[in-house]
């Protein structure tokens, strides 16, 4: 007899056997066999013939040949799966953000279901060519914490009449109402470029802002421009650090109706939503990128791909859905 719970072999499907020719249940045969009770009934469902008679012969043969030819992939056997799967990897959703959408989008169809650990193991069993390069690209890879940014600038140079971050309203933590943002800049190859980044704490939604320069004349105007799609109630604290691109915040704030709250210093985690934001923008424009030459469409696409991609913490709804809902009041309701 098997090791118990090792692959069940012809010994035990001729106790199996046995069992269901003496009218044994499947518990039954299963404490026997020290199995469990779910193993037996598969293997009856699975090899009883359409006479209703199980043979253990039979049951082996169809076994030893399934493992010959290797038991198919699920997403072979599944072609609107797999077409599913791999448009999402396309748009760099992750095998988790693709796992838990799909159950959304296709609430009634169970042949639509995949675990994140099946993608994973799907890519990576893919030949080498372009088609899992392809696919790949967008996976997150490990990388260094990210460090605080020019703050030895900041030492020698001090914005006028900040507002600290304790002084900010307590809801703003709490996430519940909207309206309140977190600020940034994603700094390109040898310091000589960078792009904005705006996002809105409850929803996530993110702007992406493309900058002529890095002085803060450029950075007030492009961001307060940035702010003119957003409807009036949505915009209430801008949360930053004290980079010095953010030396114009009072005329900021005087076009815009927009208070902005100062992060401490060497305190990254003050402005989280937008810290793990651009990580995700990250896999857009890599460590490297020159955005003098990143054209304005670039920029909007990736945009727009940030803001229909499915996020854990928003119960694998999308930033879009969710700012949709607070202009709308209505809820998203997902048609297949």
């Amino acid at each position: 007899m098997n090791t118990p719970y090792g692959r069940l072999g012809l010994k035990d499907r001729e106790e199996i056997s046995r069992g269901m020719y003496a009218s044994e249940s499947f518990a039954e045969i299963a404490r026997r066999l020290h199995r469990p009770t779910s193993t037996i009934s598969e293997e009856v469902w699975r090899s009883t013939t359409y006479s209703w008679c199980y043979s253990a012969e039979k049951a082996q043969a169809r076994s030893d040949e399934l493992k010959k030819k290797g038991r198919k992939k699920k997403l072979d056997t599944n072609p609107a799966l797999k077409e599913y799967v791999h448009e999402k990897l396309r748009r760099e959703w992750s095998p988790e953000e693709i796992a838990r959408r799909i159950r959304k989008e296709y609430p009634q169809d169970t042949t639509m279901r995949i675990s994140h650990e099946t993608i994973y193991q799907h890519l990576y069993c893919l030949p080498r060519g372009e088609l899992k390069k392809e696919l790949m690209h967008g996976l997150r890879q490990e990388r260094k914490a990210r460090q605080p940014r020019a703050y030895a600038h900041y030492r020698r140079q001090r914005i006028q009449d900040i507002i600290s971050i304790s002084e900010r309203p307590k809801e703003v933590e709490k996430r519940i109402v909207p309206g309140h943002w977190e600020g940034d800049l994603i700094v390109g190859k040898n310091h000589q470029s960078a792009m904005g980044t705006l996002v809105e704490r409850t929803t996530r939604l993110t702007l992406l802002v493309p900058l002529k320069a890095k002085d803060a004349f450029a950075v007030r105007t492009a961001f307060a421009r940035s702010f003119t799609q957003i409807p009036k109630k949505f915009k209430k604290t801008l949360t930053y650090d004290r980079g010095m691109e953010m030396a114009e915040h009072k005329l900021f704030t005087k076009e815009t109706k927009i208070s902005v709250y100062f992060a401490d210093p060497y305190s990254p985690w003050q402005r989280g939503t937008n810290e793990n934001t651009n990580g995700l923008i990250r896999q857009y424009f890599p460590k490297g990128t020159d955005f003098n030459e990143v054209t304005i469409e670039a920029i909007k696409k990736a945009e727009d791909r940030l803001n229909t991609r499915p996020r854990k913490a928003l119960g694998f709804h999308t930033p879009l859905e969710k700012f949709y809902e607070l202009i709308t009041g209505q809820k998203v309701v997902l048609i297949t």
